[in-house]
């Protein structure tokens, strides 16, 4: 036996394929993709073949395909049969038969040679077959690992080699794991912004792949011989993790040896050349989309076809199919050359709509030809300024990024036409360092020359001085993230350069943040760079916290850390230091595996540092990170944030703020913003403002009197900047100097010249006369895709795509009363505010969203997918008469019925497998993923759903249905898979009920009416003689608001002798029942009020009850409750030796002089909601009353259809101290009422606040709601709950019918808080709050002790500002110093008192 181990040993080196021999194999290959189970759809391909092999030389080989077939499977697995493709298989069956060359020494492949004629997809296919013949077989060791070349790349493999003692014959096991790959072959796009987030994979992956191949070999004299071999391929994918399950691509192989011939291979007449080794070659997928499978006979005419049926289709309302029809343009152009582009544009560019559709779909297309198109088109003078940006930004960003692309963008950057427009050539700058970078994360070895221009462009502009473009530069470089670009960006740095010693500040952050792409890139090559800069202390404060958000950037681990941390110890600026201590602080609480080892090191920092360090100023440099991750998910969030301040003023110098996501593995910062001031600082230090003796209130002062005086900053230095990023990638800024606000005062000012004058008139006129208008909206809202190669040589592609079209057709029609003059620009303000403007609007807003996720083969001649397709339809039609009498304060809005399609809303959801190949299209299969149920299957849940509801709104009549249709393979098990693949739908229909038609429904808005329209709303039947009363109350209300806006008396005794003679016409005027309804309405007033005093008087004596028996301390554990002290007490007490009424202004006292408002007074506003039917109105009005002597406001709604039916809303403000407000309702507002109090106090010496609610008679659903409330809270342990958060409770007996809430601050960052309900009280004391509170030990604020809201409340006159509102002489009148100082006065009292509290803090 060791004998034979020994021969094996020996001989056991490499496959023998002896000289002069042909072998002869039976190769079959098949890839299968969809869900693991068995019984469900998939689709995928089969490829068989005879396979010749033969030895032309030494280490050359020959291999040949006789007789391939290939298989297309669409169905049920595995029930349903692979079916022939017959004519595809005959179009590439020459380019399949065609010989090709291999080396091939000591079981290795080397390179591939075939000549030009045959494709990538066909000799991929080859490759395929020659992984098989991959065997690195050593001769020493029968287990061990390497890593082997193949299709995927350089991946992870591992081998054991087994003998069979019985057959002598030899088992090798190779396994492969596809994730752990150098020079990983993969394709990607859509992505090339993202970051991979190894940390994120350690524990869970979104996508794993394994190969497991199976060789059974005889031994020969020369070596061995294979025999057989099977190869079994698994990727999987979810979007969260695999381990919840996932969608899996199978891919099988078997070569089996038939025999072995004499007879040669001849090969091909044709040149061979090198193609490459057995790396996969990608060819077009990129311009592939597995959506839809088109064959593209004339793309110009094919395109036209798509345009027209798009043009057609999306007018009034948007079809269903239109996103796919989007896409399907979008692939079209795809294949487009430049010339068939051109052809497109001019046959269809004067016509508006056909134009608008291939101006939002060229840039979606992203290929080099459709980037000329939009630069040619541009500098030819046919698009306009608005089409040619929507185009080009899209186009930049959108476009695959190669070197043709690369070199189309710098053209159009250098270009003079551009060169014109400064802004939108800094856009086109920052998009050629986008492309840039997109192209180095596909081409990791990308060549530094893509960036000499910029490098050259830097260059000049340092020799220049030309601050502008340095920053540029360095902006497109931070795009480009190059690593070669640091050398040229640390010329600029403080330290590393002798030019930036010219440089000024702002230079130098922008060199700074330009390093952060290349740290996420290289963070070895930034770390030393960042710290050296942040150690610096001669370096400007601002420059060394931006150099600590880019150290911070490369993830710095717990050395370098500590040794940031002992910096801070020493350092002597305090805005420095308090900015790197709150960033350290806060990553600390990271929960985001990327930042996992940065938190712990940043605990370790956090306690080096000197606590002193986290009570800093209000207005300190602080850093702010807040992060959340779920792991199961695979998902999370960050949020950043950075405010950047300066001891010399009190303008912040830069606020940053930063969103971060995590999703599949992937982490992408998806928007940030960053705002900085740094010419501003500097011209402010030049004024007042910067005066170092002055403190803070009088910098704020001296800031914004500067402000103001902008006209005399300097012009050569800009103000601030703005910037934005996507993706992080910097997309615009624009730097705010003098010369732009001049420029934009400049663009305003001519707003009031003659041509926006005549624009106006225009627009007038139009309204006049009506105009209709239709507009479509297309969007490319998702593509990204993943490409992988497969064992058997056919890539899978990962994907989701997503398009939306949103369309909409208005029609809307002005009419003006009285008509506006023929110079409507000369009193346009007056003239508005005596018109009466109605206004009739008709609009069909709808939106389609189509989105595809897919898994399977996506060739351009051949798809397999699985796919899970989403579709949204909706229309929303409304049509909406409006009119707006200015004159007398009155605004009515009617909803008018509008035509409705057949649904308002409709939702799909469909997993389907899908088969077809360009040849023979026709026989596209498509099959759902969920099989049919058999009838002895009895699921849980239905595994086919099939309803209908439907609902008719009460008082609209207006009939809502919604149709709920779904199947799906829950009958197979209980996985939450089956219950997701079928289809399942929805749709949501509405129209007109069974009942009355609604007409219309109308709101309507009186402001301070004369006398409110209690009646406007009362519910009317045509039958009844109740029409005639209504049209006398209505005449009533055009006289009231007729008689102009007239002030109310002040005498609140005229004002009631004025009510009672207005209700003695009126009753005389009225019926018989409406005067016993007035007679009725009396008695129960005054029955009303009698009951009131009764309830006021228990109240009462309850209430000096309980504050008898509270006044006794109650002590329970460590906690001490005393008695809340009122601070209006003592006013009521002062003010009732002057005045003897003062003593009756509680709410009940109030109330029993008048409880209803509108019996007295005229309302401030009132609002009308009804429903309009062919029977009836039906509605509610709210009106709002105003009792300015007494500090009192009341709100009423009733109902038009209950007319006894009200509710009461009273509030009164007693005092600075107290407001209390009742709220009754039922009839007359007196069935159920509560009332709640809010007042001021003192509490054991401390102030605070208490709030109760008090009810009367609470409705009976709520009353349950409390005793099933107290009922569970009697079986679960919430005073162990309690206990354990640190509060007491206690049983007491408290008033039975209230709930009162006390909150007492003992220190400004403290909070005691007191709850007393019926039968117990709760307490937690000494709750920390985040900040100061400016309240003074007698519970009075200082910035706010000269507002007097009775005051405010009494010189409030609703009618007689509306009645003299003048616009103009507002603007004209408007004093900009004077505004200045009132908001200084009012913020001086504000932050004087947080910066004591903050004082008082320190101490």
């Amino acid at each position: 036996m060791r004998a034979i181990v020994l021969a094996l040993t020996v001989a056991l080196v490499v496959p023998d394929f002896g000289a002069g021999k042909t072998y002869v194999y039976n190769y079959e290959g098949q890839l299968l993709g969809g869900l693991p189970q068995e019984g469900l759809g998939k689709a995928g391909l089969k490829f068989s073949s005879k396979v010749l092999l033969r030895a032309e030389s030494q280490n050359t080989f020959i291999l040949k395909l006789a007789d391939p077939q290939i298989y297309e499977y669409a169905g049920i697995w595995p029930q349903d049969r692979f079916t022939p493709a017959s004519k595809f298989t005959a179009a590439l069956k020459a380019q399949l038969t065609t010989p090709i060359k291999f080396e091939y020494a000591n079981g290795a492949i080397g390179q591939v040679f075939a000549p030009a004629s045959v494709t990538a997809p066909a000799l991929n296919a080859q490759r395929g077959i020659l992984t098989i013949l991959q065997l690195n077989l050593k001769n020493t060791q029968n287990v061990y690992e390497m890593h082997e070349a193949g299709p995927h790349g350089v991946c992870k493999t591992h081998y054991m080699i087994t003998e069979d003692e019985r057959t002598h014959q030899i088992t090798v096991l190779k396994s492969k794991d596809l994730t752990n790959c150098h020079e990983r072959v993969i394709k990607d796009a859509g992505l090339a912004y993202a970051e991979k987030c190894a940390e994120c994979q350690q524990r869970l992956q979104s996508l794993t792949g394994t190969a497991t191949y199976n060789y059974t070999l005889k031994p020969t004299d020369a070596g061995v011989q294979v025999s057989e071999a099977t190869v079994d391929e698994i990727h999987q994918f979810s979007p969260f993790n695999t381990m919840t399950g996932a969608a899996q691509m199978r891919a099988k192989q078997t070569l089996t040896l038939m025999e072995v011939q004499g007879t040669p291979i001849a090969p091909d007449n044709a040149q061979y050349l090198s193609r490459g080794s057995l790396k996969h070659d990608f060819g077009v997928e990129l311009l592939q989309t597995p959506i839809q499978l088109l064959k593209i006979s004339n793309a110009e005419a094919q395109t036209a076809e798509v345009l027209k049926q798009l043009a057609a289709n999306n007018v009034a309302m948007v079809s269903e199919d239109a996103p796919l029809k989007f896409l399907q343009l979008v692939q079209l152009l795809r294949a487009a050359t430049f010339e068939n582009i051109q052809a497109i544009w001019n046959q269809h560019k004067t016509k508006p709509i056909h134009r608008r559709w291939i101006l939002d779909a060229a840039p979606a297309v992203g290929t080099p030809a459709a980037l000329r198109f939009i630069k040619e088109k541009f500098q030819a003078g046919e698009f306009s300024a608005p089409e040619f940006t929507q185009a080009l930004l899209l186009g930049l960003h959108l476009a695959t990024a190669d070197q043709e692309a690369i070199q189309q963008a710098a053209s159009l950057a250098q270009s003079p036409k551009i060169r014109a427009m400064p802004a939108l050539r800094e856009v086109i700058m920052l998009s050629y360092g986008s492309m840039v970078a997109k192209y180095c994360a596909e081409v990791p070895t990308c060549s530094a020359d893509l960036l000499k221009p910029v490098h050259d462009n830097a260059a000049e502009a340092i020799a220049k001085g030309e601050m502008s473009e340095i920053s540029l530069a360095l902006k497109v470089l931070g795009n480009a993230g190059h690593p070669a670009s640091l050398k040229p960006i640390m010329k600029l740095l403080p330290g590393f350069g002798s030019a930036a010693a010219a440089m000024p500040t702002r230079v130098h952050v922008d060199a700074i943040l330009a390093l952060r792409n290349i740290a996420k890139k290289e963070p070895k090559l930034v770390q030393p760079v960042a710290l050296q800069l942040f150690m610096d202390k001669n370096l400007h404060p601002e420059a060394r916290m931006v150099a600590c958000i880019a150290l911070f950037e490369t993830k710095p681990s717990a050395a370098l850390m500590s040794t940031v941390a002992g910096e801070i110890e020493k350092e002597p600026r305090n805005e420095v230091a308090s900015f790197a201590y709150s960033y350290i602080k806060s990553l600390t609480r990271s929960m985001a595996p990327d930042f996992v080892n940065v938190a712990a090191a940043a605990n370790v920092a956090v306690r080096i540092l000197s606590p002193k360090l986290d009570r800093q100023s209000y207005f300190s440099s602080t850093a702010y990170h807040l992060d959340l991750y779920v792991s199961p998910l695979m998902a999370g969030a960050a949020g950043t944030a950075f405010i950047i301040n300066d001891a010399a003023t009190i303008v912040p110098r830069a606020v940053v703020a930063k969103a971060r996501a995590y999703l599949a593995g992937a982490a992408a910062d998806v928007l940030e913003v960053g705002v900085r001031t740094e010419g501003l600082q500097k011209a402010l230090q030049r004024t007042s403002a910067a005066d170092e003796n002055a403190d803070r209130i009088t910098k704020i002062k001296h800031t914004l009197k500067a402000l103001m005086n902008w006209k005399a900053m300097p012009t050569s230095e800009p103000l601030g900047s703005i910037y934005v990023k996507a993706f992080g990638q910097e997309v615009a800024f624009a730097n705010i100097d003098k010369t732009f606000i001049d420029n934009a005062i400049e663009q305003a000012a001519q707003a009031a010249k003659p041509r926006a004058r005549e624009l106006l008139k225009e627009a007038v006129k139009a309204l006049q006369a009506g105009f209709a208008y239709q507009y479509a909206k297309p969007l490319l809202v998702a593509e990204v895709r993943r490409i992988i190669p497969t064992a058997i040589g056919v890539p899978m592609e990962l994907g989701i795509y997503s398009a939306a079209v949103a369309a909409a057709a208005v029609n809307v029609k002005a009419t003006i009363t009285p008509p506006l003059p023929e110079n409507p620009e000369m009193a346009i303000l007056d003239q508005l505010r005596k018109t009466d403007i109605e206004l009739q609007a008709e609009a069909r807003p709808s939106v389609a969203i189509q989105t595809f996720a897919v898994i399977g083969v996506n060739r351009p001649m051949i798809q397999a997918v699985v796919m899970a397709r989403g579709k949204i339809h909706t229309v929303a039609p409304f049509k909406v008469a409006a009119r707006a009498d200015l004159p007398r304060g009155n605004i009515k809005v009617q909803i008018l019925p509008a035509a409705a399609p057949d649904h308002v809303a409709a939702v799909s959801f469909e997993t389907v497998a899908v088969a077809r190949n360009i040849e023979d299209h026709p026989s596209e299969r498509v099959v759902s993923l969920a099989p049919a149920a058999p009838s002895s299957a009895q699921p849980l849940i239905p595994a086919s759903i099939q309803k209908s509801l439907c609902g008719n709104a009460p008082y609209f009549q207006v009939k809502g249905c919604i149709e709920v249709a779904s199947r799906n393979a829950g009958f197979m098990g209980y996985n939450p898979l089956y219950y997701i693949v079928g289809q399942h739908s929805a749709r949501i229909s509405v129209g007109r009920g069974d009942g009355p038609a609604l007409e219309r429904v109308e709101f309507e808005v009186h402001v301070a009416p004369e006398k409110a329209p209690e009646k406007s709303v009362r519910e009317t039947n045509p039958a009844s003689g109740e029409t005639q009363e209504e049209n006398i109350i209505l005449l009533k209300l055009r006289e009231y608001l007729e008689a102009g806006l007239k002030k109310s008396s002040s005498s609140s005794a005229s004002s009631n002798s004025s009510s009672s003679s207005s209700s003695s016409k009126s009753s005389s005027k009225s019926s018989s029942s409406s005067s016993s309804s007035r007679s009725s309405n009396s008695r129960s007033s005054s029955g009303s009020s009698s009951r009131s005093s009764r309830s006021s008087n228990r109240n009462s004596t309850s209430s000096s009850s309980s504050q008898s028996s509270s006044s006794a301390r109650m002590s329970r554990g460590n906690f001490t409750y005393g008695p809340f002290e009122k601070f209006h007490k003592k006013e009521y007490t002062a003010s009732q030796r002057t005045s003897k009424g003062s003593s009756e202004s509680s709410i009940e006292a109030l109330q029993r002089q008048a409880r209803l408002l509108g019996d007295s007074i005229a309302p401030a506003f009132v609002i009308i909601a009804r429903a309009i039917r062919s029977d009836r109105k039906l509605g509610y009005q709210l009106a709002a009353y105003l009792d300015k002597p007494n500090s009192r406001a009341q709100l009423v709604l009733s109902s038009a259809s209950n007319e006894q039916w009200k509710l009461c809303a009273d509030g009164v403000l007693s005092s600075r101290h107290k407001a209390s407000a009742k709220v009754g309702w039922g009839s007359d507002c007196q069935d159920s009422s509560a009332t709640i109090k809010a007042e001021t106090g003192l509490h054991e010496s401390s102030p605070a606040a208490r709030f109760e609610v008090e009810w009367d008679k609470a409705p009976r659903l709520v009353t349950l709601a409390a005793m099933n409330a107290i009922r569970a809270c009697e079986y679960l342990p919430t005073k162990t709950a309690a206990r354990l958060a640190g509060i007491a409770v206690n049983k007491a007996e408290n008033k039975a019918n209230s709930i009162a809430l006390i909150l007492a601050l003992p220190t400004k960052k403290s909070v005691n808080v007191i709850l007393k309900a019926p039968r117990m009280t709760a307490a937690k004391t000494d709750m920390t709050l985040p900040f100061a509170l400016p309240v003074e030990k007698d519970g009075s604020v200082p910035a706010f002790q000269n507002l007097d809201i009775q005051d405010t409340i009494q010189k409030l006159d609703i009618r007689d500002r509306i009645a003299n509102l003048d616009i103009r002489a507002a603007v004209q009148n408007f004093d900009a110093d004077d505004a200045v100082e009132r908001a200084m006065n009012a913020l001086k009292k504000v932050l004087n008192e947080f910066e004591k509290a903050q004082n008082q803090q320190e101490m």
